[in-house]
């Protein structure tokens, strides 16, 4: 049987990668240098979004002086120092996705997280195993909004109720939806529902490939 998704579409950060704990470090180490004290509540409340959101969100609960671009080379430079020192990926990330690619369906990774850090990345799991990757500071409007996937699904010249969407969090889901692709959810942090047009799972590790690839499109 042909498969209905013409293409997957990959978020990054809780997704492929184990990374929220990272950002939580990350984050805990800036707002405490800046005088504030962060939690896991806070880290929730960023989940998801554009870097520019989070700068905001840690400027507005610290009162900081410092602006959104210098906040955002701190985050991105301890991030970007971790990934080189050793990537977190989840189980079963890249042997979902060959498996994707071995049947012949393109690939896309769709990240809120800038460049620099999409770059460091992929330079440990392999350029080649995405066609096209969308980045956060690339975009105008990140998620919840749909151009990410928009942007992708152009990019790939596939319609997007052809494309099956994996996603982690609230906000991705939404930018998904939006865009028109069906979601395989995998909560890491906040919870997320299964709803018409989005199944839930509770581990990467859990997703066959067949499974995926027979999901209803349009």
């Amino acid at each position: 049987m042909k498969p209905c998704a013409q293409a997957v579409l990959f978020d990054m950060d809780g997704l492929l990668l184990d990374s929220e704990p990272v950002w939580y470090d990350v984050e805990h180490a800036v707002v405490e240098r800046l005088g504030g004290r962060w939690s896991h509540e806070h880290q929730a409340a960023c989940i998801g979004g554009t870097l520019d959101a989070s700068c905001r969100y840690i400027l507005d609960l610290t009162g900081a002086d410092v602006t959104v671009a210098e906040l955002s080379d701190l985050l991105l430079t301890g991030m970007v120092e971790h990934f080189h020192a050793g990537l977190p990926l989840h189980t079963g990330a890249l042997e979902l996705i060959d498996a994707v690619r071995d049947r012949g369906i393109l690939t896309g990774l769709v990240s809120s997280s800038y460049r620099v850090l999409v770059d460091a990345a992929l330079d440990r799991i392999g350029h080649d195993r995405f066609d096209v990757a969308v980045v956060g500071d690339e975009i105008s409007r990140g998620k919840p909004h749909p151009e990410p996937y928009l942007t992708a699904c152009a990019k790939l010249d596939v319609n997007p109720t052809a494309c099956v969407v994996l996603e982690d969090a609230v906000s991705g889901v939404a930018s998904a939806e939006a865009a028109g692709c069906y979601v395989v959810a995998v909560p890491s942090v906040a919870p997320i529902a299964p709803a018409p047009g989005r199944a839930v799972v509770t581990a990467l590790a859990e997703v066959d490939v067949d499974w995926l690839l027979a999901l209803p499109c349009s």
